[in-house]
């Protein structure tokens, strides 16, 4: 190897060898900052109760002072030394250990070791500081320097007596892009929860303006909280208007990060009047009309929001029409259900049967509206009756079964304590709550969980509008920002075909086709009926003698509509026969 190459590879691995050595500096530097800014504060506090074990106890005729003693000795023990103390004692304890153990090796080599040591790392210390990538401080404004210095220890530990919060301190405060992070040693009956019900308490001894929003939740270890102060918002300079580029739900104004709900989750969206629940959830709208396998039907009595997309989705406006659409829902659920090949969990959405999502805008009004609707349905004996209808049997069976259908129940409320607000048998299936701001704990519990507040998700105290929660099972209770999608946006999103059990979409233009069952003079053909129609059918002949309609509801479980409109299919097509006494039968014939 040639003097260049051979000077060239050195370099090579003297630079190597100064990157890793500068990268381990920087890490046990860091790590060892942090545990002296947590664990000084615990030296400080058995320095004083030391001094008043003296007090007490000036004899030592009790074992208070050495108790106070051995106290003092562990907590300083437990305070490492800075990584430049500790670096030095390293170097002459080696280098003590070496002089002893090799007493042979003359001192002119013991004098260059010790330069060509020191050379090594005064340089690899050099190159992280020319190396290291240079971090964008943080700039606080006026209102964060002075709760800064409200939160070191020296003024905690003053003020916190006369302000309720004795037996509490602070650790060194921290400002992050969300805000001031700090944490909390608690002391003797503290907890957590009794630190978050002091907060007035708090916000009194750091003088923080009213509207500033606190966040405290249990430590990484016991006897300690954290303090959040959200000064500030990673999501602040984003654009979070919607765009076909930008589709995520928000950003995460603690990490910055884009958040995603993906569709097949059932969803709970909440949130007071004028949060912003209806503007939140229009990305999520989007993606579930959007594709030729995603389907959106909207359930919306109040007309507003339903409007918007009624050119991309099935839209329910009237109690009587909340009626039909759940029917059919449901039929096409129990049909999918009927057809799934064994050993598949899920259905698989196509183009034909798309995934469907059903949204129910202001649940407590269709629940209240859409109850005791009267509707004509033809009883066992031929005879037409009005009969009152509810849709809610029908949304909460939809809730319970439809996942493995394909089928999807997104629940929209302003008011989830009032009444049928979240209904119960709806609220279980729930696996994804979004949370807008809401006015009381209650309803927070409600939408969140009974454990929301003793794990931070306080949704009664999030801004409003735009601010949401959302909890599903895999993140912390960090506020997101939702992403702002104007009416005008959707007005003139591409049109979509519409969803129904009538319609399949056209071959060549994409555009549904209605297709209409006629009764013709020629035998039927039973080849054609399928889904609910070939289950009503087959029970029909099944029985082997006449059967009633009111009991084929019961031997199929499907609804008395959904059977009535089944046994008027079947009728006009001449598959079954209805007998003068009421009882239906199977045409042989056909």
């Amino acid at each position: 190897m040639s003097h260049p190459s051979a000077w060239q590879t050195h370099r090579q691995y003297a630079a190597t060898a100064a990157r890793w050595t500068a990268d381990r500096w920087t890490k046990e530097s860091d790590r060892r900052r942090t545990l002296r800014a947590t664990r000084k504060p615990l030296v400080r506090d058995a320095r004083a109760a030391l001094a008043q074990a003296q007090a007490t106890d000036p004899q030592k005729v009790t074992t208070l002072v050495h108790r106070a003693e051995r106290e003092l000795a562990t907590a300083k023990r437990r305070v490492p030394d800075p990584m430049w103390l500790f670096a030095s004692k390293a170097a002459l304890v080696t280098a003590a250990t070496g002089y002893v153990g090799l007493p042979l090796v003359p001192g002119r080599v013991w004098m260059w070791a010790a330069v060509a040591v020191s050379v090594a790392v005064a340089g690899a210390i050099l190159w992280a500081l020319l190396h290291r990538p240079a971090a964008s401080p943080i700039e606080p404004t006026a209102e964060e320097r002075d709760l800064l210095k409200r939160l070191q220890p020296e003024h905690w530990r003053e003020h916190a007596e006369q302000r309720g919060l004795a037996g509490t301190l602070t650790g060194r405060p921290k400002l992050t892009e969300s805000g001031i992070v700090v944490a909390v040693r608690l002391d003797g009956q503290w907890t957590a929860t009794k630190l978050r019900g002091s907060e007035d308490h708090i916000r009194a001894l750091l003088g923080a303006r009213t509207g500033l929003r606190f966040q405290i939740k249990a430590g990484k270890q016991g006897g300690w909280a954290e303090l959040t102060l959200r000064t500030r918002s990673a999501a602040d300079g984003d654009d979070l208007l919607w765009a076909a580029e930008r589709r995520s739900l928000g950003i995460d104004t603690v990490t910055g990060e884009h958040v995603t709900v993906p569709l097949g989750e059932r969803l709970l969206i909440a949130g007071r009047s004028g949060a912003g629940k209806s503007v939140a959830s229009r990305p999520l709208l989007f993606d579930a009309s959007e594709g030729d396998t995603n389907a959106l039907v909207i359930i919306d009595l109040k007309r507003v929001e339903g409007r918007l997309w009624d050119h991309r989705a099935r839209v329910a406006s009237t109690p009587e029409e909340v009626i039909a659409v759940v029917d059919e829902v449901e039929a096409e659920m129990h049909d999918r259900l009927t057809v799934l090949p064994k050993g598949q969990d899920t259905w698989g959405p196509t183009p034909d049967r798309p995934r469907i999502t059903v949204v129910v805008d202001e649940g407590a009004e269709v629940v209240t509206a859409a109850d005791k609707v009267p509707f004509p349905e033809e009883d066992g004996d031929g005879k037409t009756k009005v009969r009152t209808r509810s849709a809610l049997p029908g949304l909460e069976s939809i809730a319970r079964m439809g996942r493995a259908a394909c089928i999807d129940l997104w629940w929209m409320t302003q008011k989830p304590t009032i009444g049928d607000g979240v209904p119960k048998q709806i609220a279980p299936q729930i696996s994804t709550s979004i949370c807008l701001a809401v006015r009381t704990p209650a309803e927070a519990r409600v939408v969140l969980g009974e454990d929301a507040q003793a794990k931070g998700w306080n949704a009664d105290e999030l801004p409003a509008p735009g601010v949401a929660l959302i909890r599903d099972g895999k993140r912390g209770p960090d506020p997101v920002k939702v992403r702002y999608m104007d009416k005008a946006v959707v007005i003139n999103l591409p049109d979509q075909p519409i969803w129904s059990r009538t319609t399949t979409p056209a071959a060549a233009t994409g555009a549904p086709t209605l297709t209409l069952v006629k009764p013709t003079s020629a035998a039927p053909d039973v080849a054609a009926v399928d889904g609910t129609d070939a289950r009503i059918l087959d029970a029909i002949e099944t029985a082997g003698t006449p059967v009633r309609q009111k009991d084929l509801a019961e031997s199929t479980g499907l609804s008395k509509g959904t059977v009535s409109k089944a046994v008027k299919r079947l009728t006009d097509t001449g598959h079954i026969t209805r007998r003068p006494d009421g009882g239906l039968t199977a045409d042989k014939a056909a």
